[in-house]
């Protein structure tokens, strides 16, 4: 990333150029992208090819002015974190479902981001509702966040019983934990961003896929809260939990929310097909 794209990704978060790579800097840059950069599917459901490649998530992020889900966002932030000066790592991670079952190799992609200043962090901008600030890497304890209470602990067997993705290589994973709920394994074994295309494929493409099987755009809002777009549905949820719910009845209505709430100019409505399927 030149000097000219990491100005341009900082002008599209709202933040000034840092003298160093703090944890207070990294702070900053992870609420404000946050409350930028929507975590959206909208390309799925528009036909819209995914590469995971710098050049074509700068575009799409900062040229285009889109969002996209983990792989595109926290692949960019790493990106920008790096040509800060940060020390990044990609890591992998799998996504608890149902019963508390972990999903497919890749499912997730998070970063391990060290600062200038001896700091350790796990970052992570692309998982929808999640914490508003990084959590401490090492620390087992209690993480109380705008976006609940965190804790980042050794991972112990999931409800099939298989622990760290099973066998040896996976001891020393870890779980990130919110409000008492699991969300995902991490493995420690840095990544780089080729290793994710099978796991942003499946995503995307995969009927079990509930990217493939829902639309979704959601942001943090200013005041600690969250909108979010589903379809036709409208979720404005204000700091405290409080949710307001309306539906949409126009695509008119559909798209200027989009612009005007997310920053997204698109020329139709993305739809999900029946069974699933893009469209």
């Amino acid at each position: 990333m030149n000097s000219a794209q990491v100005d341009a990704y900082l002008r599209r978060i709202g933040v000034e150029h840092p003298a160093w790579p703090t944890v207070d800097v990294l702070r900053e840059l992870h609420l404000r992208h946050l409350q930028s950069v929507p975590f959206e599917n909208l390309s799925i459901h528009l036909g819209e090819e995914i590469v995971l490649d710098e050049k074509r998530l700068l575009d799409k992020i900062v040229g285009a002015h889109r969002g996209g889900f983990c792989y595109e966002l926290n692949g960019a932030f790493g990106a920008l974190l790096r040509a800060l000066g940060f020390d990044v790592r990609l890591l992998a991670a799998r996504v608890y479902g149902e019963e508390g079952r972990l999903g497919v190799p890749y499912d997730h992609l998070a970063l391990r981001v060290r600062t200038a200043d001896g700091g350790d962090w796990l970052a992570d901008v692309g998982f929808g509702a999640h914490s508003h600030y990084p959590l401490a890497f090492g620390d087992r304890g209690e993480q109380e966040d705008r976006g609940g209470v965190f804790r980042v602990i050794e991972a112990g067997p999931d409800a099939a019983g298989v622990r760290g993705g099973g066998g040896p290589a996976g001891f020393g994973d870890l779980d990130v934990l919110r409000d008492g709920k699991p969300q995902y394994r991490l493995e420690l074994r840095p990544r780089v961003l080729r290793d994710f295309v099978v796991g942003a494929w499946w995503n995307s493409t995969s009927p079990a896929s509930h990217f493939v099987q829902s639309l979704v755009c959601s942001r943090v809002t200013r005041d600690g809260g969250r909108i979010t777009l589903s379809g036709t549905r409208l979720t404005v949820t204000a700091p405290d939990g409080r949710k307001e719910v309306s539906d949409l009845a126009t695509d008119e209505e559909v798209l200027a929310l989009y612009r005007e709430r997310f920053g997204i100019v698109l020329d139709r409505v993305p739809t999900v097909r029946e069974g699933g399927q893009k469209g």
